[in-house]
Formats: C-alpha cells, structure tokens, sequence
C-alpha cells in the first residue's frame, strides 16, 4: 500500500491513478491523524506526505506505522519551498519532491522502494527464523 498524505484533493488523486496504474494500492489520507488509522491496519510501504503537514505534526509523523524496508517522501507545490523539519524527521525522509513537476520521479522511487523490501523478503511479521538468508 502506498499512502498519500495531503489536502490537495486533486493533485492526490491523479497521484493515486499513476499509481494504481502501476499496480501499486494507493490510499489519501487528508491528515497525519487519519494517516495513523489507516496505517495501523496495514502499515504501508511508502508514506507520500505534504511537507506543510509534516512541518505541523511535531514528529507526530515519525511514529506513522510503516512496512519493513517502508520509507516516507514529502513533496511541495512548486511556489512554496521545502518545509523547516525537526532533525529527528529530516533523517527519515527518503527525498522532498516538487509535485507534480516530479511526478516520475515519485514513480521511480516507489519502485525502486517496492524492489527494495521485495528482495530483502522481510514483511511486517515474519518471523526471524523465517527470514530468507
């Protein structure tokens, strides 16, 4: 699952359908809270964020549930520059990206990220014992 977090309705919506023509499962959330719910049923791989959100939720974005091998990317509108973060939050973030100038490379990075944690076989819980070597 890949879980797009923002108020743009419209710019999260055409990110969804690039997404889900990829065959990946997009999910919106408008808020980190929101976020939150739906994570804890399935954490997902990526967390595409609004930096204006992450900038306001005081590392409440740190705690978002991921997937093993999962990574958070922020992105920004084009006239606005990318948000202050708290250090904490600034070492998680794989990459800010100007949206939707940089739509493909949001594409990219999902699935370099989908291949990331498909070849390192981990999964939320599965045992150690049952890891691939």
């Amino acid at each position: 699952m890949i879980l797009l977090i923002g108020g743009d309705a419209a710019l999260l919506e055409g990110l969804a359908q690039s997404l889900a023509a990829l065959g990946y499962a997009p999910r919106t959330a408008s808020g980190v809270r929101e976020a939150h719910e739906l994570a804890a049923t399935e954490p997902p791989l990526i967390a595409v964020v609004d930096s204006s959100l992450a900038e306001k939720s005081n590392g409440d974005l740190i705690a978002l549930p991921l997937a093993f091998g999962g990574a958070i990317v922020l992105y920004h509108n084009a006239g606005n520059p990318p948000a202050m973060l708290l250090p904490s939050l600034q070492r998680v973030v794989l990459a800010d990206l100007t949206l939707p100038l940089e739509r493909q490379r949001l594409m990219a990075l999902v699935q370099h990220v989908a291949e990331r944690a498909r070849l390192t076989g981990r999964r939320r819980h599965t045992p150690p014992a049952e890891m691939a070597p």
